[in-house]
């Protein structure tokens, strides 16, 4: 059995952040005529800035890779992952013992819902949109990257 990682922990770079084991996400694309469109989830109210885009992602639990805790928590926050195939990542390790890592994952079909109270909205959005949303701090940082990735798959 895999314990939980939620929680806060102090990282040897002195930063609080979320996740014991550290955290992870996904970036879903889904190609309609060419044109690759990605979803966000919109965070609640009472989250780490709330109101805000991003990615659905959380903690991992202990033993847990960055994949199957990204696709874990997508699946709590947004609905079941379909057919699916990751096409790249983005790792986010400003500490010795601590690392955000987003996974791009191409779907065979949009999906998603607000599944769980951590969410307030999903919307699919093309690469430009993106960068007119009131984005997560931490998303917006990896944004360029994430987006070069959904550009040249």
């Amino acid at each position: 059995m895999q314990g939980s990682g939620d929680g806060f922990v102090r990282c040897s770079d002195g930063h609080v952040r979320w996740g014991r084991f550290g955290a992870a996400g996904a970036l879903f694309v889904h190609r309609a005529d060419g044109a690759p469109k990605v979803m966000l989830q919109k965070r609640s109210a009472w989250a780490h800035e709330g109101g805000t885009w991003s990615v659905a992602g959380g903690a991992l639990d202990d033993g847990e890779t960055p994949h199957e805790g990204a696709l874990r928590e997508a699946a709590e926050e947004v609905g079941a992952v379909p057919a699916h195939e990751v096409i790249g990542e983005v790792v986010f390790d400003p500490a010795d013992d601590w690392a955000y890592t987003t996974i791009v994952v191409e779907v065979a079909e949009p999906f998603g819902s607000s599944a769980n109270f951590e969410t307030d909205a999903v919307g699919w959005f093309t690469v430009d949109e993106v960068d007119t949303l009131p984005c997560h701090a931490g998303f917006a940082a990896a944004w360029p990257e994430l987006r070069a990735i959904v550009e040249s798959s």
